[in-house]
């Protein structure tokens, strides 16, 4: 396969953003879903639309969680075909899905990206531990071997070797798969290391799990329910502030961020790879099989996609900070077959 030459990556993805947010034609393929794959899908969409016979497709954001509703509404025209996903679609949701009508799913993983803590690139320096996040950001910790609410307001209060600096998060939202990630592998991770999981599992079993997810509403935790451009603009309008967000886009904002280690790693592309960097997560989208042969291009953007001079280690999306899935070829045979989830 080959294909015309690309321009900046990063030039690409704010262009086919623009070129899908303009597209009405129903001739063309609809997507939309998680913000951290829309800049990959947006490289591939302009890409697809050059190299093909197909109209460019037309990505939206609105995070994971509303992708997938949107995807789960049914099947027909007026329906999108694909949803973008930073986290695996549950249960719930392919119920969800059968009930509307959409019985065949196929789940396409395209790659993997970290999770980073990035601050004001002036700022002070920070090295993380999931429980210096459980202890900052809990609504209720463990103090003395009581449960109590959390009045932290330095991370110097959190952790000793921590600078002497307001605690104030900028975090996901609740829509974004980015959020579940972020509560499993850092706030609930957290909760374990410091042992308050064991105390709340004491006074409820049931509710423990939750209780080490909740976090606070006083101000030092901000939901954002934008993309991460909203994150970055608050960092640039309060300084003090320490953001979400996916690896690919610090490593396109270095000239503005500076990233934290987490457990004394750096997030990097080959730590990601390697498993050394302990916040990171696959990215996924789903195509809605009763669309193929419908929709036109359906079959073949799937498998432009994943091909390797898309998403291997030398392609674009490797460029603007895709780890390259090690087991492509085994997502590109399923790609091919229209495999579905439970096939």
């Amino acid at each position: 396969m080959k294909f015309k030459s690309f321009v900046s990556v990063a030039a690409l993805a704010v262009a086919a953003t623009a070129v899908a947010g303009a597209a009405q034609a129903r001739d063309q393929i609809q997507i939309a879903g998680s913000s951290t794959v829309l800049p990959y899908a947006s490289i591939v969409a302009e890409a697809f639309g050059e190299n093909t016979d197909f109209p460019t497709p037309v990505v939206e954001s609105g995070g994971s969680s509303a992708g997938l509703k949107k995807f789960c509404e049914g099947v027909g025209e007026n329906t999108i075909d694909i949803a973008n996903s930073s986290r695996p679609i549950r249960e719930a949701e392919i119920k969800a899905c059968a009930e509307a009508g959409v019985k065949d799913i196929i789940e396409v993983r395209i790659g993997y990206d970290g999770i980073v803590f990035a601050s004001d690139i002036k700022g002070n320096k920070f090295a993380f531990t999931p429980a210096d996040w459980f202890k900052a950001l809990a609504a209720e910790v463990v103090v003395d071997g009581k449960v109590v609410p959390n009045t932290a307001k330095s991370w110097k209060d959190v952790n000793p070797n921590l600078p002497d600096q307001p605690i104030l998060a900028f975090v996901p939202g609740t829509k974004h798969g980015t959020r579940e990630v972020f509560e499993e592998k850092v706030i609930a991770a957290g909760c374990k290391e410091t042992g308050a999981l064991d105390v709340f599992k004491k006074a409820d079993e049931k509710g423990a799990a939750k209780k080490c997810i909740t976090l606070r509403t006083d101000g030092v935790s901000v939901d954002i329910d934008g993309d991460y451009t909203e994150t970055l603009a608050r960092i640039e309008s309060n300084k003090n502030g320490i953001g979400v967000f996916g690896l690919s886009f610090y490593e396109n904002n270095t000239d503005k961020l500076q990233v934290a280690t987490i457990n004394n790693v750096v997030p990097t592309v080959a730590a990601i790879a390697s498993g050394e960097y302990p916040v990171s997560r696959p990215l996924y989208f789903y195509v809605k099989k009763a669309h193929i042969g419908v929709i036109p291009g359906l079959q073949e953007f799937a498998q432009f996609f994943v091909s390797d001079e898309i998403a291997g280690a030398s392609g674009p999306l490797a460029q603007y900070g895709l780890v390259s899935d090690p087991e492509l070829a085994k997502v590109q045979a399923d790609v091919a077959a229209a495999k579905t989830i439970g096939q």
